[in-house]
């Protein structure tokens, strides 16, 4: 089976004529199935820009949501109207509220959009604000005086974490019970080696932000009691690409992006 990947697309950012070019380039590799890692667009235009890559496509396109999918809106609200969406169209699957997908006899898939959820790195002194703390109604913890209670968003962070662990925990057993692999989608990246940026490791200022600490100790506990399974695990977020071997069963690929320049990542055959 082939499928092709991309992440970090931000479809806000193109224009109409230049998303269909991504969308032709995407079709030229002739792939069975697409699989997406997050940040298609912003919570108002993510249900468009999904429609027309599946109407354009016209085969199964496998997603998560990323960070800036939920900009400008809520992440609860954002993931339930997607879930629907998903339910309507023949060719849109969204991994954080679906099970196990069989892609061949010998791999499966599963996936969550993930979080950073503060755990990496030193959140306590990190000086980095995301957009996410302004722009999504979950994260906003802000007083009357802009005053950030840190608190109150870490909370936050590790519950989305958590959430994403337990969706992966839940499945997993099955899906390595079902293949000889198993491919992970998310896009968070779930492990410090994993969190490129600029073709090294990011700091601990970046870390808490960019990285999911509690679904990439689900990943490592799962493999470490399957050794003779595999697990390949794809994200994005950082915008910068790396290869991350955390063990020798699990490989994490973490993908490049630019905005305004959508572009297929890589593409697998699946035996």
């Amino acid at each position: 089976m082939r499928v092709a990947w991309a992440t970090d697309i931000h479809l806000n950012f193109v224009a109409v004529e230049r998303r269909l070019q991504f969308f032709d380039a995407l079709a030229a590799h002739d792939p069975d199935a697409v699989l997406i890692t997050g940040d298609i667009a912003e919570s108002g235009t993510v249900d468009q820009c999904l429609l027309d890559m599946a109407e354009v496509l016209g085969r199964p396109i496998y997603y998560v949501l990323g960070n800036h999918d939920f900009y400008r809106g809520s992440i609860a609200e954002t993931r339930a109207r997607v879930e629907r969406l998903s339910r309507q169209s023949r060719h849109l699957i969204y991994l954080t509220r679906s099970g196990i997908v069989q892609l061949t006899p010998d791999t499966v898939l599963v996936g969550h959009d993930g979080w950073g959820d503060a755990r990496l790195g030193d959140f306590e002194h990190s000086d980095i604000i995301l957009n996410d703390y302004l722009l999504i109604e979950e994260l906003y913890h802000w007083n009357q005086m802009f005053e950030l209670d840190r608190e109150a968003l870490r909370r936050s962070l590790e519950g989305l974490g958590d959430e994403a662990a337990r969706h992966l925990e839940s499945l997993l057993p099955e899906a390595l019970a079902r293949a000889r692999q198993v491919v992970v989608l998310t896009h968070v990246p779930p492990f410090r080696e994993a969190c490129w940026h600029a073709h090294a490791i990011s700091d601990d200022r970046w870390l808490p932000h960019f990285s999911c600490q509690a679904m990439g100790r689900v990943l490592e506990a799962a493999m470490r009691a399957h050794s003779d399974r595999e697990m390949l695990v794809l994200c994005g977020h950082t915008h910068s690409s790396g290869t991350a071997r955390i063990l020798e069963n699990l490989q994490v690929l973490t993908g490049e992006a630019q905005y305004a320049h959508p572009a297929v990542e890589r593409v697998f055959d699946f035996p």
